[in-house]
């Protein structure tokens, strides 16, 4: 988020505040198997610590500032901090089946929808969570990422609206599937949305909410 330290309870609360759809967050597992809430799989970026997440146990997590005196998340904090819909990306395979334990356990297949940039995540938890929404992020893509996102029985993909082409939209369109733009920031990106008639985009900064919907 763009206006507060990104994955922090303090950014979700701000979110909230704004209104937003649906916020976006990132799942990485600690070395004890806790589902952390960081974007990068090193924590070098967002916070005063240095080395990989997995390398780390909660505790050692916990201790880090990640911006404004802000502590590293715990998915499940998140879940009893706001009531907004959220969207976990799930890093891996692993991470999958630990979200899908937290998933069964309080009965979030209503509430969470879950993807990632990696097929096989998004098929797992697709198996272990029945009913669960899911949706595939593509980066670097083509056409193909129709078939791809099919494969995995994904509904949605979120794609990078700087690769984002009129053949692909209407390719996704004909297989059924829902659209996403990221991340969309500028009013350019905002009217490219709207020109290809997305179903939603995600952004950085949720003031743009009043031009349209948005996760953030």
């Amino acid at each position: 988020m763009g206006v507060e330290p990104e994955n922090t309870l303090r950014s979700f609360a701000a979110a909230q505040r704004a209104g937003l759809d649906l916020i976006e967050l990132d799942l990485h597992l600690s070395k004890d198997g806790a589902l952390v809430v960081m974007h990068d799989a090193e924590v070098d970026r967002t916070t005063d610590g240095s080395g990989p997440i997995a390398e780390k146990t909660l505790a050692e997590l916990r201790a880090l500032d990640a911006g404004r005196g802000e502590r590293v998340p715990v998915f499940e904090e998140v879940l009893d901090a706001v009531a907004t819909p959220l969207q976990a990306e799930i890093k891996d395979v692993a991470a999958a089946r630990a979200l899908a334990k937290v998933m069964l356990e309080r009965d979030l297949v209503g509430r969470v929808e879950v993807s990632s940039f990696h097929d096989e995540a998004v098929a797992e938890i697709a198996r272990l969570v029945p009913g669960v929404r899911t949706a595939l992020i593509a980066g670097r893509y083509g056409p193909e990422v129709v078939e791809r996102a099919v494969a995995v029985g994904a509904p949605t993909v979120c794609l990078n609206i700087r690769r984002l082409t009129l053949e692909t939209v209407e390719h996704a369109r004909a297989a059924g599937l829902r659209i996403i733009g990221w991340v969309v920031n500028t009013q350019e990106q905002l009217r490219l949305v709207r020109a290809l008639e997305l179903d939603g985009a995600t952004t950085d900064f949720p003031e743009i909410k009043r031009t349209g919907r948005f996760t953030a």
